[in-house]
C-alpha cells in the first residue's frame, strides 16, 4: 500500500514576527506545512537544507532584498515558486519581482482571501485538458484558424520549425509557468492570438476559461460594463445583473486583443484593475476580487504610443513585463508547407472533403507571393482554393486579397486628416498647378479644361496664391 502524498510544503520569509505568524497560521489551515525564516539568510540556511513547493518573501528585509532569493532560486535552477510580497502601491517593485521570474506578486496590506488563492495556484503543478471547459459563464471557443492543427500538446498547434518559430515557442513555455503579464505584438494575421491561447494552455490555469476580448470591437460607452459587468438598471437597458470579462476570467486567462485602442479614460480603469485585482461593477457599491492571468497584443508600436501621449505609460510598464514577438510570414517562409498541410487539414475537416493535396508548382508560386496579410491571407486563400476545387489536386488562385494591407509602392486608403480645409487646399492647388501646366498657363483653356469660367480660376488662383510664369502675359485678353 503506497504511502499518502505528503501535503505541500511552504517557506515564508518576513521579518515582522506579528504578519509572519498570520501566514503561518492561515497556511495551516489550508492543511499545507509551513517554515518560516526573518531574513535571506535564514532563508537561504532553509533552501539549502531541503525543497519547498512554493516561496513567500517579503520585498524589504533586514539583510537585503526578496528579489536576491528570487534570482538565487533561478539560478540555481530550482523548482520553487516564488510569491513576492510588495508595499502598497509600488508598482514598480511589482513588476520588477515579476522580471526576476516571480510567480505572482502581493500587495501589502494583504488580502488573505488573495493571499490563499495566489499560494493554491503556486503549488499547482502542470497543465489540465489542453481544452478546457466552459466556466464562469464564458464560452470556450475552438483554437483560431491560423497555424492551428487540432490535436497535440497546446505548443504543437504553433505550426511550424523555423528559428523564429523555434524561439516563440521557447518563449511560451517560459512564460507560462508564472503569472506575469505578457504583451503579444506582431502583425495583423500573424497569430497572435494562438500565441496568447497557447500560454494559458501551457499554464496551470489551462482548467480555468479563456477570455479573448477584441478591445477595437467595443463602443466606448459600454467599455466599463462589458469589462466590469454592471448590475440591473445601472443605465438603460440593463434588466438583470450581468458579469464583465474580470468575472468571466476568473481564475483563467483574460485576452485582451488589439489593445492599443483602448481609449485613455478606460486605460486609467484597466490599470487600477490590474493593480488591486478588483473591480466594481457598474451601479455597485461593492468591489469583486477577480484571480486572472493578464495576456495583451497589439499590431502597434505602444512605445510610440506612449511618447505620442496615446497610451499611458505606466499602462504599458504593467502590460509590457515580458514581450513576445510572433513573426510575419515573410521571415519564416520555410514553415509554408507545413501551415498549409495544417491549414488545408482543418478546412477539410470543416468541410467534411478529404483533405486535397497542394502541388509542388502551386507551393512555388504561394512562396513568392508577398502575403502581407500573413497567415490569414494564406488562410483566405486555400479556403477559395478548396471551395473552387473541382478534384483532389487543388489549384490556387493568386488574386490580391482585398482584406491584406496595401504593399510598399502600392496606394492605400487616404489617412484622416488633421486639417480637411488645408488638406482639400492642397489637393485643389495641385490639380490647378497641373492644368495650367499643360495649357502653357494660359488660364482660359486650363478653365475649359476643369470645367470652370475665367473668373472661378482667376478666384482660386488668387486663393491658393498660385503664381505663372510672367503672371498675365499667356493669358487670353478675354
Amino acid at each position: 500500500m503506497s504511502a499518502p502524498a505528503q501535503p505541500p510544503q511552504i517557506l515564508v520569509v518576513d521579518d515582522e514576527p506579528d504578519l509572519r505568524t498570520l501566514y503561518e497560521l492561515t497556511l495551516l489551515r489550508e492543511g499545507y506545512r509551513v517554515d518560516a525564516a526573518g531574513s535571506l539568510a535564514e532563508a537561504w540556511q532553509r533552501l539549502e537544507a531541503q525543497r519547498f513547493d512554493a516561496v513567500i518573501t517579503d520585498m524589504r528585509l533586514p539583510d537585503g532584498l526578496g528579489l536576491e532569493l528570487l534570482q538565487r532560486v533561478a539560478g540555481q535552477q530550482r523548482s520553487e515558486r516564488c510569491i513576492v510580497m510588495t508595499a502598497y502601491g509600488s508598482a514598480e517593485n511589482a513588476v520588477e519581482a515579476l522580471k526576476a521570474g516571480a510567480f505572482d506578486y502581493l500587495t501589502k496590506p494583504v488580502d488573505l482571501k488573495q493571499f490563499r488563492s495566489v499560494v493554491a495556484s503556486a503549488i499547482q503543478r502542470d497543465a489540465t485538458p489542453p481544452w478546457p471547459r466552459a466556466v464562469g459563464g464564458a464560452q470556450r471557443q475552438p483554437p483560431p484558424a491560423a497555424g492551428a492543427t487540432g490535436g497535440g500538446p497546446a505548443l504543437q498547434r504553433l505550426v511550424g520549425e523555423s528559428a523564429a518559430m523555434r524561439q516563440v515557442k521557447e518563449r511560451v513555455a517560459k512564460v507560462a509557468r508564472s503569472m506575469a503579464p505578457v504583451l503579444v505584438r506582431g502583425e495583423s494575421g500573424t497569430g497572435k492570438e494562438l500565441v496568447a491561447r497557447a500560454i494559458h494552455d501551457c499554464s496551470h490555469r489551462a482548467g480555468g476559461p479563456f477570455i479573448a476580448v477584441n478591445c477595437s470591437a467595443i463602443p466606448e460607452s459600454l467599455l466599463e460594463a462589458e469589462f466590469f459587468g454592471a448590475r440591473k438598471g445601472s443605465y438603460t437597458g440593463s434588466h438583470q445583473d450581468r458579469e464583465g470579462y474580470f468575472q468571466a476570467a476568473r481564475d483563467g486567462t483574460l485576452f485582451l486583443d488589439e489593445i492599443g485602442d483602448l481609449p485613455l479614460p478606460m486605460q486609467s480603469k484597466l490599470l487600477r484593475a490590474i493593480q488591486e485585482r478588483r473591480v466594481r461593477p457598474l451601479g455597485s457599491t461593492q468591489e469583486d476580487a477577480v484571480d486572472v492571468r493578464i495576456v495583451s497584443a497589439t499590431h502597434k508600436d505602444l512605445a510610440a504610443e506612449v511618447r505620442a501621449e496615446r497610451f499611458r505609460q505606466d499602462l504599458f510598464y504593467r502590460l509590457n513585463v515580458i514581450e513576445i514577438v510572433v513573426p510575419p510570414l515573410r521571415e519564416r517562409r520555410d514553415d509554408l508547407p507545413a501551415l498549409c498541410e495544417a491549414l488545408l487539414a482543418r478546412i477539410a475537416q470543416e468541410s467534411q472533403l478529404p483533405v486535397p493535396s497542394l502541388s509542388a508548382e502551386c507551393l512555388q508560386r504561394l512562396a513568392e507571393q508577398p502575403l502581407a496579410g500573413n497567415v490569414r491571407e494564406l488562410e483566405n486563400l486555400l479556403h477559395r482554393a478548396v471551395a473552387l476545387s473541382d478534384g483532389e489536386q487543388l489549384h490556387v488562385d493568386f488574386e490580391p486579397d482585398p482584406d491584406a494591407p496595401p504593399q510598399a509602392g502600392e496606394p492605400g486608403p487616404p489617412a484622416v486628416p488633421a486639417d480637411l480645409q488645408a488638406w482639400l487646399d492642397q489637393q485643389e492647388r495641385e490639380i490647378l498647378v497641373k492644368a495650367l501646366q499643360d495649357s502653357g498657363f494660359n488660364r482660359t483653356a486650363a478653365a475649359q479644361r476643369l470645367g470652370l469660367s475665367l473668373r472661378q480660376i482667376r478666384y482660386r488662383i488668387a486663393r491658393l496664391a498660385i503664381t505663372a510664369p510672367g503672371d498675365e502675359a499667356n493669358d487670353d485678353p478675354t
